[in-house]
């Protein structure tokens, strides 16, 4: 047996009694905080919801053409989503997708700017690699607990759950995409006097947009592989169906929800990879 040289209960109970102070004193200021993301939330949710299935479907297959410039694709993706509404889960569809979009629109807007941070700096890239393996390691259960005690069940500890595990591959593959830069063209740019910003904007980031989308892509299926744990706690969608399949022992139920979130993610796979081939392709032809 491994000797006790550290007393777990006591281990444990320091980290419940800070956790709980962090409760006491910032829980009303973070759910003030995170009210603005509930709120749209539930604004697009009601949106989409409200909005006729053809419009959504033609949105759908518009975006997939522009993507990918492909007839054959557009028909494919067009008859996944008519596929998810003959499967009877139309508008637990809809609120998945909700919940995919605004998780993955916060997880960009945290996720470039830490990646662009991380490649101007070789001490904050040290700091945040491990935090960033803890992120993509870390059991999604253990960090739900936190956020359950500051929010309660609802949609706000799934969106935070679900940024929390999306977010980490976005910040890797922008750091890498700035860093993959030719060293070269960087040189040039700064001969003719552009500072750090339009250097960015000029010439890195359109050359690392390709490793952006990649990373776009990463995490819009890492959100939607989160829809099942998030409806633990509050969230509904295709994942409430399939706990319910679980709890109720209705195999069908859970396999019609299951083919509905693999329609959903081949239909946003598909798109977002084909908007990187396309950033990609295009990146070639200038060069």
């Amino acid at each position: 047996m491994f000797p006790d040289l550290i007393d777990p209960r006591y281990l444990r109970g320091t980290i419940d009694d800070l956790i709980e102070q962090f409760v006491i004193h910032w829980a009303t200021f973070l759910e003030e905080s995170f009210y603005p993301i509930l709120k749209a939330l539930n604004f697009f949710e009601s949106l989409l919801i409200n909005c006729p299935w053809w419009l959504i479907i033609g949105l759908v297959a518009a975006a997939a053409y522009a993507s990918s410039r492909k007839i054959s694709l557009t028909i494919g993706l067009t008859v996944a989503m008519l596929g998810i509404g003959l499967l009877g889960l139309w508008e637990e569809g809809i609120r998945t997708l909700a919940l995919m979009l605004v998780c993955t629109f916060v997880a960009i807007i945290i996720g470039i700017p830490m990646g662009i941070l991380m490649s101007w700096s070789d001490r904050f890239r040290a700091i945040m690699l491990p935090i960033l393996d803890i992120m993509q390691t870390m059991p999604s259960f253990v960090y739900l607990i936190p956020a359950i005690m500051l929010f309660g069940p609802g949609k706000i500890p799934a969106v935070l759950a679900t940024v929390v595990y999306a977010v980490p591959p976005l910040i890797r593959l922008t750091d890498l995409g700035i860093r993959q830069v030719d060293k070269e063209i960087v040189e040039a740019v700064q001969s003719f006097g552009a500072n750090r910003m339009q250097k960015l904007f000029w010439v890195q980031a359109p050359l690392a947009l390709p490793n952006i989308m990649a990373g776009i892509n990463q995490a819009t299926m890492m959100a939607l592989s989160m829809v099942v744990i998030a409806s633990m706690i509050g969230a509904q969608g295709l994942g409430f169906q399939v706990l319910q399949g679980i709890t109720r022992l209705e195999v069908g139920r859970g396999l019609m929800a299951g083919l509905a979130i693999v329609l959903l993610a081949m239909v946003f796979d598909r798109i977002t990879q084909a908007s990187g081939k396309r950033a990609q392709a295009h990146l070639h032809t200038n060069s």
